[in-house]
Order: C-alpha cells, then structure tokens, then sequence
C-alpha cells in the first residue's frame, strides 16, 4: 500500500538536484511530489542522475503556488531551523512517524525551500509544523537533494515498522516472590549438598550464582522448572 505522503519543492533552481530526488524518493518507495514554479527548463542533467528513477521524475506535478500544491493535504510540515511561536519543531524522524500514521486521514506533506533561500516567511507561516536537520552549526545548510533523501529514508523507515507484524503476546514473567522462592530453593539445595559452608560467605554465593538468572526476566513457567528441579535434587540428597 503507498501511502499518500507528498514532496513539494519549492521554485527548485538545479537539475541535478531534481534528478538525484527522483532517485531518492523511488529508493524509499515514494512517488508524490510536486514542484512549484521550478525555475529548471532543460531536465537532461535531472535525468542522468535519476538513475532508473526517470518515471518519477516525468510524474512530477507542477504548482503555481505553495497553497495549490497542498490544499488537499490535512498535515504540512515545512523544513526550517527558524522558530515560530505557535509551531513544533520536529527532528526528521517524529516528521517521518507523523507523516505515516497521519497519512490514512489524508493527503499528507513535506515542504522544502529553493537552493538559495529556503522557505519564505509566508511559507513557513503557512504550514502546520515545521522541521530541521540538526546538523554542525560549522555547516548548518544541506543540499536540497540529500535533505529529499534523509526525509524520504525516515519515512520509508516509519512506512515499514508501521507494516511490520505485531508480536506475538509476551509470557507471563515470574513475579518478585517467585523469584524468592525459587533463589531460597537454590540456598537451601546448596547448603545441603555442602556447598555453603559460612552462612555469611555462602549468602554472598548464592546472591551472585542467582544473579543471572534474575537478570535473565525468568517467566514464570521457566520459575516453576526451576523450582521442580531443585525439589528433585533436594529429595535425592541424603538427610542431614
């Protein structure tokens, strides 16, 4: 099932960015995207690097403004580091886990600024939310093509752990008395088969033999074994 999640470039500049887009957005399984009055004519150079990727790129919409690419989308996000009151500031990774699970309420959409300046400030007031990289303050600023793909990459990501099959139910996991009671055992098997000779130094023992299984999250089926066994070692040995 492909979800209707959207990519709109906005007045993209350079070919080969389109080009190296449409490949990052079949890489991840998606389709949908618009560009709003690219200012790009000959798309020879997009081609060469969309490398089997040319029918994304002939299925690219065109849109005269931000609004007519989105209006029938219930979630915008745009990519900007600027802050705006009243808007989260989302990491790539919630965007990519919202776009999936809001996307069966609608159209759904991801908006990136021109190479040169971005979003405009009407733009970014324009959209619901808004995200960033968060990138080295030495070079803040990502090629348009590589930001197509990092936020493509997380929302195929989010689009297969939202498809994965569920677990399976957990088993019962043994209770803290259980624990005790199966640990008691232990001591009590070992103190006499004469293992634990010192009460205070065998204590020690027994706490540090038992660790790992009470690292381990016994169930509590495993517990009840554990018990059964050491009953039966107790029967067997000889009385005190």
């Amino acid at each position: 099932m492909v979800l209707p999640v959207r990519f709109v470039l906005m007045r993209p500049r350079n070919a080969e960015n389109l080009g190296a887009a449409a490949r990052a957005l079949k890489n991840c399984g998606l389709s949908d995207w618009v560009w709003v009055r690219p200012e790009v004519e000959d798309l020879e150079p997009a081609r060469r690097l969309a490398v089997h990727a040319g029918d994304v790129l002939d299925a690219a919409r065109r849109a005269d403004t931000l609004e007519e690419a989105v209006a029938d989308c219930v979630w915008v996000v745009g990519t900007s580091s600027r802050k705006v009151e009243g808007k989260r500031r989302l990491p790539p990774r919630a965007v990519g886990e919202e776009l999936v699970a809001r996307a069966p309420q609608g159209p759904v959409a991801l908006v990136f600024g021109d190479e040169r300046s971005g979003l405009t400030n009407a733009e970014v007031e324009r959209v619901h939310d808004l995200s960033a990289v968060p990138t080295a303050p030495e070079q803040p600023s990502i090629n348009l093509a590589q930001a197509v793909l990092l936020y493509a990459y997380e929302v195929r990501v989010a689009m297969l752990e939202a498809a994965a099959t569920p677990p399976g139910p957990l088993p019962a996991a043994a209770t803290d008395a259980e624990l005790a009671q199966v640990e008691s055992t232990l001591e009590s098997v070992l103190t006499t088969g004469g293992f634990l000779v010192d009460a205070q130094p065998g204590r020690t023992a027994v706490r540090d033999l038992f660790a790992p299984l009470r690292r381990s999250r016994l169930t509590r089926k495993e517990a009840r074994l554990w018990l059964a066994a050491l009953h039966s070692l107790r029967k067997r040995q000889p009385a005190p």
